[in-house]
């Protein structure tokens, strides 16, 4: 096969408010028709023949796997005496919950998804242990669907309890203080809403231990949902004397709202805490004060205190004021009744801790520049320490204890025999298009000759309130390195680098400025001589495919290959799928007469121009991915093959891989798999010898 198959082409036009739009391809937004498998099978192996060619590929996937095969931890989550944490050995596929009792305790895996599917392809999608361990909760899915089914596991014996709670993806778990039940999020049953819509109307539900007539929860009372719009999204939590029910209520990435309620009251209701506002929210409850971290009068997020009882706006304190750095996800932490804070300072992780009056106690010295895995800090209110798990670009994840003093020691670290010292990490500055200032993190070998002609990936986002900062690659950006390449990250408008002003200028009819950063960042990776048109190759995924199908048919010239991983593509179509309605606050929808002209002016898939060159391109999708639907990556592959000029030293690929999803829960085989064909892909493109 030494041309792409070719792909039928149906007469299909759309009237969006007055103009003709066509859809050539509408026909492969069915997955399960014959003609859509059919077009599959012969994308799958059209790529495999070509893929498969790409010479040292037994040399790189032996490479990659020794990297994959270095472990990671996750961060420590103390209840009690017990100790809990995530670890994935290098053999193990998807990561086990290990459990130690007493800091120094022998651990012990308590759950270990690995024995029920030999091929890794059932994932642990979240847990919650119960206030003093007795008990953990967690969620499992399979085929990387996030589809989770709830389980509990007795943490002294490793017991399996009989519940088996279907519909928790992505779940939220508050449990009662003597671990007698806990509230929950659950999606609904078909037949309980409209066919399709399944995928929203999230509620919370509450569900008590012991009753073996609702061991699937089908009984469990619904505590927050009716009065919500479909496409809500609320999250649960309980002060530790179990006390008062807190509801954080988010819409988008831009809105949220509070909701308390007084459990100790019968026949109390919610109290809404903010209304209306179009603001971000989240607190923690301690000694009856809410501790409130918000964007609302400063975009870059300060601390408020407020009472329980008497939780009225007008009664909030601002205990911690906003600064130039950025409090990240999750806000203010109560650990030992102490405030510790997560940051964001000159793109790198920082942790200041304060007293609960907002008092500055000290700032904690972070081991280099880095992220926090998953913006978590691990502790217990009442606790004596907390946990952290750090990385960065050339340091797999290790664990930090931190004492309330604010003093950090490595309490676990990754065998690995990587040897940062040899790399390079620093931060550079360019101008985008409209004059802002935008950073981009930089990684190569000490010693990188500037030559122009290195070969470089360029990586984006930008978007969803999502900060990039840097964070081990065990996926292969080390084989980059080492044949003398250069690793960029750049942080661009829409992410949360430098606070909501930051976001709100790269979303709607602002998302343009996301593509024009990212355009900068590569023309500066090229005039500072780091790399040239024809050895620079991009990557991204979800969001930032999209990000890869603006770049590639705005600037086809800029680029000798794009790696677009799980993409929206089509954004006059895309809330039609999936779950993807939810992100109508961030990219608008063109359903909306107001917001038509700018979608369309970007959309990738209605912007190919016939005969045009565009760079080589890897599009990498998924049959169980219930994010982002697969039509995008399709559809844009069919269209690309039949217009673009391309020879065929410049393929347009699509990989659509079985058993996988968006990427969360996919076992370190199929990882390996993925990163063997896209680094084969990047050095044959780039000539960079394997």
């Amino acid at each position: 096969m030494t041309a792409p198959p070719k792909a039928k082409v149906e007469t299909v036009v759309d009237d969006y408010h007055g103009q003709k739009i066509s859809d050539p391809y509408r026909w492969l937004e069915n997955a399960g028709s014959p003609d859509t498998q059919k077009f599959v099978e012969e994308q799958n192996a059209y790529t495999r023949q070509l893929l498969d060619a790409v010479s040292g590929r037994d040399k790189l996937r032996a490479s990659i796997q020794k990297q994959a095969n270095i472990g990671t931890i996750g961060t420590f989550k103390p209840r009690g005496n017990y100790y809990f944490y995530t670890k994935r050995d290098g053999h193990q596929n998807q990561y086990v919950i290990v459990v130690r009792e007493g800091l120094d305790g022998k651990d012990r895996t308590l759950v270990d998804v690995n024995a029920l599917a030999a091929d890794g392809t059932i994932a642990l999608d979240w847990w919650f242990p119960s206030n003093d361990g007795t008990y953990l909760a967690y969620g499992t899915s399979a085929n990387g669907s996030e589809n989770s089914t709830l389980k509990i596991v007795e943490t002294a014996t490793g017991k399996l309890l009989p519940e088996h709670i279907e519909r928790t993806r992505a779940a939220s778990l508050a449990w009662l203080p003597d671990g007698s039940g806990f509230y929950y999020t659950r999606y609904p049953r078909p037949g309980e809403v409209p066919a399709g819509q399944e995928v929203y109307y999230r509620h919370v539900f509450f569900h008590k231990l012991g009753d073996p007539g609702n061991t699937e929860g089908l009984k469990d009372p619904l505590i927050v949902g009716e009065e919500l719009s479909p496409e809500l999204w609320p999250n649960t939590q309980i002060s530790e004397d179990g006390k008062w029910l807190l509801i954080e209520v988010s819409e988008g990435w831009t809105k949220s709202d509070l909701y308390l309620k007084d459990l100790s009251s019968p026949g109390s209701k919610f109290v809404r805490l903010t209304s209306g506002k179009i603001f971000l929210y989240t607190g923690e409850i301690v000694d009856g004060h809410l501790y409130i971290t918000t964007n609302e009068d400063g975009p870059r997020y300060h601390v408020y205190k407020v009472a329980c009882s008497h939780p009225e706006r007008s009664a909030w304190k601002e205990i911690i004021p906003q600064t130039d750095a950025v409090i990240q996800e999750g806000g203010a932490r109560i650990i030992g009744k102490e405030l510790f804070v997560e940051y964001i300072k000159a793109g790198s992780a920082a942790i200041s801790i304060y007293d609960l009056e907002g008092k500055h106690v000290t700032d904690v010295a972070m081991p280099a520049l880095g992220s926090i895995a998953n913006n978590y800090i691990g502790g217990r209110w009442n606790g004596r320490e907390a946990f952290i798990t750090f990385t960065s670009y050339a340091i797999p994840a290790n664990v930090y204890r931190i004492g309330l003093d604010g003093k950090i020691s490595e309490f676990m670290r990754v065998p690995s025999d990587i040897d940062a010292k040899r790399y390079e990490v620093k931060q550079v500055w360019f101008n985008s298009k409209d004059g802002t200032r935008v950073p981009m993190f930089l990684v190569h070998k000490k010693g990188l000759a500037l030559n122009g002609k290195n070969p470089a990936m360029l990586y984006g986002y930008g978007g969803f309130n999502v900060t990039l900062s840097p964070m081990f690659n065990r996926n292969g950006m080390l084989e980059l390195l080492e044949r003398g390449g250069v690793y960029a990250e750049a942080q661009l408008r829409g992410g949360n680098e430098f606070g909501e002003e930051w976001h709100r200028a790269g979303m709607l009819d602002k998302k343009q400025n996301v593509f024009d950063d990212f355009v900068a960042a590569a023309e500066n990776l090229i005039a500072q001589k780091y790399t040239d048109k024809d050895h620079l190759v991009i990557l991204g995924g979800s969001n930032g495919g999209l990000l890869m199908g603006a770049a590639l048919t705005q600037r086809p010239d800029l680029f000798r290959a794009v790696v677009c991983e799980v993409p929206l593509l089509d954004m006059l179509r895309y809330q039609n799928f999936q779950i993807a309605k939810l992100w109508i606050p961030e990219y608008g929808s063109a359903e909306d007469p107001q917001q038509f002209d700018f979608i369309y002016a970007y959309s990738p898939y209605h912007h190919v121009k016939q005969g045009t060159t565009y760079p080589a391109i890897l599009f990498m999708t998924a049959d169980s991915d219930t994010r982002v639907d697969p039509m995008h990556a399709k559809k844009m592959t069919a269209l690309l093959q039949a217009q673009a000029g391309n020879g065929p030293d410049r393929p347009i690929l699509l990989r659509v891989d079985t058993k996988a999803g968006h990427g969360a829960g996919k076992p370190i085989a199929k990882l390996i798999d993925d990163a063997v064909d896209i680094w084969s892909f990047v050095f044959w493109q780039l000539g960079v010898s394997r």
